[in-house]
C-alpha cells in the first residue's frame, strides 16, 4: 500500500484537527499489547487494528470455543478449536495488513510478565481474573507503562486508565485483590454480547487518546450499567 492509499485509509482520522498527520504517525509507530483475546480484547484488537496501530501484540493461552462467539467478535465458526492468538492473527492480517501482529500464546505469570510487557508502550488488560490483573498492574507500575483496565459481567462493566503520567493504579483503587473463587464470572452468570463491545470500545478509545496525546481523565473509574442505561464516574 503506497502513501496515498495509506492516507485514504486513515483519512477520517487524519481529518480530525486534534489527530492530523502527526497523530496518525504516532498511531502507526505505537506498540500496544492486548492481554486477552476474548470479550474485551476482541473489540480492542478490532479498533486498534482499524486505527492503524503499527505493532499490536496479543497474549492469550485459550482456544476458541463455540460459546465465545456471542461476544468475541474477532473469532468465527471456522476458528473454533484453534488458539485465540492464531484466530486473532488471522483476523488482523485479513483486516489490515499494515499492522505488525505478534501473538503470545502463553499464560502470563511471574516468570514471563516483565519480558512480555517490556516491549510495548501501552498495556491493555482484558483478562478475566484478578490474579492476572494485579500482576499486570504491578508490573506496569514497575516498568512505568500506562495500563488500560476493563471488566464486565452481566449488564455491568467498568474501565479506567492506570499509571499514566504518574497517576494512580489498580492497587490504589482496590488495595487487596479478592479471591477469584469468590467472584462471579461470565461462565457462571453470563454476559450480553454487546456489553464487552461497549467497554472494549471505550478501552480502545482511551488507548488511542494516550497514543495521540489527547486530554485524558485519570484517577477515575467509569461504571457502565446497560440495564438501566447509566454511566457514572467515580474519582479515586
Amino acid at each position: 500500500m503506497n502513501k496515498e492509499d495509506t492516507f485514504t485509509r486513515y483519512s477520517r482520522q487524519i481529518f480530525i484537527e486534534e489527530i492530523g498527520l502527526e497523530g496518525q504517525r504516532k498511531i502507526i509507530n505505537s506498540k500496544v499489547l492486548v492481554i486477552g483475546a476474548g470479550g474485551l480484547g476482541s473489540p480492542v484488537i478490532q479498533y486498534l487494528a482499524a486505527a492503524g496501530v503499527g505493532n499490536l501484540g496479543v497474549a492469550d493461552f485459550d482456544e476458541v470455543e463455540v460459546h465465545n462467539l456471542n461476544r468475541q467478535i474477532i473469532h468465527n465458526e471456522n476458528t473454533v478449536g484453534i488458539s485465540k492468538v492464531k484466530s486473532a492473527e488471522l483476523f488482523v492480517n485479513a483486516f489490515n495488513h499494515q499492522v505488525k501482529f505478534t501473538g503470545i500464546d502463553e499464560k502470563i505469570d511471574h516468570s514471563n510478565v516483565e519480558k512480555i510487557l517490556s516491549s510495548y508502550d501501552i498495556i491493555v488488560d482484558g483478562s478475566d481474573n484478578f490474579t492476572t490483573r494485579y500482576l499486570v498492574n504491578d508490573t506496569c507500575v514497575k516498568l512505568g507503562k500506562p495500563l488500560i483496565y476493563g471488566s464486565i459481567l452481566g449488564f455491568s462493566g467498568q474501565t479506567a486508565v492506570f499509571n499514566y503520567k504518574q497517576s494512580k493504579n489498580l492497587g490504589d483503587l482496590f488495595p487487596e485483590p479478592p479471591f477469584d473463587e469468590d467472584i462471579p464470572d461470565c461462565d457462571s452468570l453470563g454476559v450480553l454480547g454487546a456489553l464487552p463491545g461497549i467497554i472494549g470500545s471505550m478501552m480502545a478509545m482511551q488507548t488511542l487518546k494516550i497514543i495521540t496525546d489527547l486530554p485524558l481523565s485519570v484517577n477515575q473509574l467509569t461504571l457502565v450499567d446497560v440495564m438501566n442505561w447509566r454511566f457514572q464516574t467515580v474519582d479515586f
